[in-house]
């Protein structure tokens, strides 16, 4: 059952660093996650720097909570020295009804711009990372210099008026697309995005077109915590592909086995999420994959390892199967938020 709250004077802000990483408390982060808070962000650099160990104790310490894409509007409850304690309303917990909750660092967050939710169009980066530039001028000339690599699935209101005055279908004709941002207008390549109006639900694919999105992400270093394509954990990763596909599951494996239909393994379709638990499938669940059909799954299994498409049979998962679930055409998933 998810927690009761009062009602408490929150306010809005918005993710303004590539990848936000959301911290248990304010002290969890160590010397080494310096470039994980700063701003801007080096988030590819945070990773590399990092020992097997020091990945795993972001879990094993229980250091991380989540993640948050660029642009991502947050509800911050409480402000603490330099960091503000926020939930996350587009990723569903039973921590908290309002959204996952956690501490990121004030300076990765800025004002909402003005009519920033009120823009009927929303541009959503569909490449694994794509660069968001500075100008029109730098787009033109590739030039990454004054950009920054944002990931799959940011998502970012679009400027229907745009440059020069252009309309939104002039400007994807001319290849790109502008977006209102944390830092003002920006541009992205139109072929690095999709363009959907805000009020509308995006319509669930097939079971198929889940595989076929999951698999972009083949070979991608686990991250636990993970909410980018720079590193998805288990659950981090069912999520984010599904919401692709219009589809928001709760952001927790835990939560999104309580959704769903449930689904026998003799009866597994491809896109169906798989569970896993402790005590030969009798505890509690720890671990969630896509079912990819022909009796494999494709998941992010560890740190240390890369998400990866395995059969199921003889595997060290098998013993732990509890289930599966199925979202597509079921009535107990949210609609895209």
């Amino acid at each position: 059952m998810k927690p009761k709250h009062e009602e408490v004077k929150t306010k809005k802000m918005v993710v303004c660093v590539s990848v936000a990483t959301v911290w248990t408390e304010p002290d969890s982060p160590r010397f080494i996650d310096q470039l994980a808070l700063n701003n801007p962000v080096d988030i590819r650099g945070w990773l590399t720097s990092m020992t097997l160990d020091e990945r795993l104790k972001l879990c094993t310490d229980n250091l991380v909570q989540t993640q948050a894409l660029y642009g991502t509007v947050v509800h911050v409850l409480e402000e603490q020295e330099q960091w503000a304690k926020v939930v996350i309303p587009i990723q569903p917990s039973r921590k908290d009804e309002r959204g996952y909750p956690g501490w990121m660092p004030l300076r990765q967050l800025s004002s909402v711009p003005v009519d920033y939710e009120e823009q009927p169009w929303m541009a959503e980066v569909t490449s694994a990372t794509t660069v968001l530039f500075a100008t029109l001028q730098d787009l033109k000339r590739n030039n990454h210099n004054n950009g920054m690599e944002v990931s799959f699935l940011t998502r970012l209101p679009v400027i229907n008026q745009g440059h020069a005055g252009r309309s939104l279908t002039e400007t994807m004709a001319a290849g790109y697309v502008e977006v209102l941002t944390p830092h003002g207008p920006r541009f992205l390549k139109a072929d690095h995005v999709r363009v959907f109006h805000g009020q509308t639900s995006l319509i669930p694919s097939s079971g198929d077109a889940i595989v076929e999105t999951a698999k972009k992400f083949l070979d991608l270093p686990y991250l636990w915590g993970g909410m980018s394509a720079f590193g998805y954990d288990c659950s981090g990763f069912a999520y984010s592909v599904y919401r692709y596909h219009g589809i928001t599951l709760p952001r927790d494996a835990s939560d999104q086995v309580q959704v769903g239909t449930p689904v026998g393994r003799n009866e597994l379709e491809a896109g169906d999420l798989l569970f896993f638990a402790y005590e030969q499938g009798r505890g509690s669940v720890h671990h969630v994959g896509i079912y990819a059909g022909d009796d494999h799954m494709i998941h992010s299994p560890k740190t240390g390892k890369s998400i990866e498409i395995i059969p199921l049979k003889n595997s060290v998962y098998e013993q732990e199967f509890c289930g599966g679930r199925r979202y597509i055409s079921s009535p107990h998933v949210s609609p895209i938020l």
